[in-house]
């Protein structure tokens, strides 16, 4: 006896919210297939194939599945889109991308992701890994399933500044050497783009603070004029109180004015 058509259209919804939070595949829908086990997991990007053409992630590229939604981000902007789960097939439908300027490259990665990032795909999983393929198979998105990166003890590496709305990456030229760690001895230690430095910090969990001991002690190595003025930059900014915002391997640091950062969880 067939299950009445409004049963069979509310179950992947239900499916979506509920599969995966365990790590299993899924009940599924009825005797079908079990539901792919993409909710509850957040999935870093890894690469996207495009007309049979494969393109590296860079570093933050993501996405999370919840309440039939598809949230994340491209390494450049953020995204959002409908999602529809049946059994190993998972339908995605567009809905919008943020308009943050990035460098050319990113700009390319984001254009394939959305563009393979969309329809019905099917997926297959094989370990940590997920694979989302069109039916041709020429257009898919590799992911890949991380657990949260803790506050301490990451290495943070900064790809963008924050400007009260207004998100940027980084100065041309200003190279890719910026990254710190909170340490458990209480201090964070790193680069600033040029120079190393080292300071007292003190992080407060219920009002989502991290307090900086200012000025930071650095060397005194002298760097290109971008390298130098991405290490002003922060280099003030690091100096005083912190509102940090953690998103999964994402995080962002702003000051009472606004002005911050933002920095991706570094790959183990």
């Amino acid at each position: 006896m067939s299950k009445p058509r409004a049963l069979v259209v509310l179950v992947p919804f239900l499916l979506l919210t509920a599969c995966g939070t365990e790590g299993g595949a899924g009940s599924g829908a009825g005797a079908g297939e079990p539901d792919l086990p993409v909710a509850g997991t957040h999935w870093t990007v890894d690469a996207v194939t495009v007309d049979g053409r494969r393109s590296a992630a860079p570093d933050g590229a993501r996405v999370d599945f919840e309440d039939g939604r598809a949230r994340g981000n491209s390494g450049c902007n953020t995204f959002d889109a409908g999602v529809v789960v049946r059994g190993d097939t998972l339908t995605v439908s567009p809905d919008g991308v943020t308009e943050i300027g990035c460098p050319a490259d990113r700009q390319r990665f984001e254009k394939e992701l959305l563009k393979a990032f969309s329809g019905p795909l099917k997926g297959t999983t094989k370990g940590d890994a997920l694979r989302l393929a069109s039916a041709d198979g020429r257009n898919s998105v590799e992911l890949t399933a991380e657990e949260e990166a803790p506050l301490r003890g990451t290495t943070w590496k900064v790809d963008g500044l924050v400007s009260g709305d207004t998100a940027s990456s980084l100065p041309a030229g200003s190279g890719a050497k910026a990254r710190f760690v909170l340490g458990a001895d209480g201090r964070i230690t790193g680069n600033l783009g040029c120079n190393d430095f080292s300071a007292t910090a003190r992080v407060d969990e219920k009002s989502r603070t991290l307090t900086v001991g200012g000025p930071a002690a650095t060397t005194r190595m002298m760097c290109t004029s971008p390298q130098m003025r991405l290490e002003t930059k922060l280099y003030e900014l690091l100096d005083g109180p912190l509102g940090y915002r953690l998103n999964h391997r994402t995080l962002t640091l702003t000051d009472a004015s606004g002005e911050g950062l933002t920095a991706a969880a570094a790959a183990r």
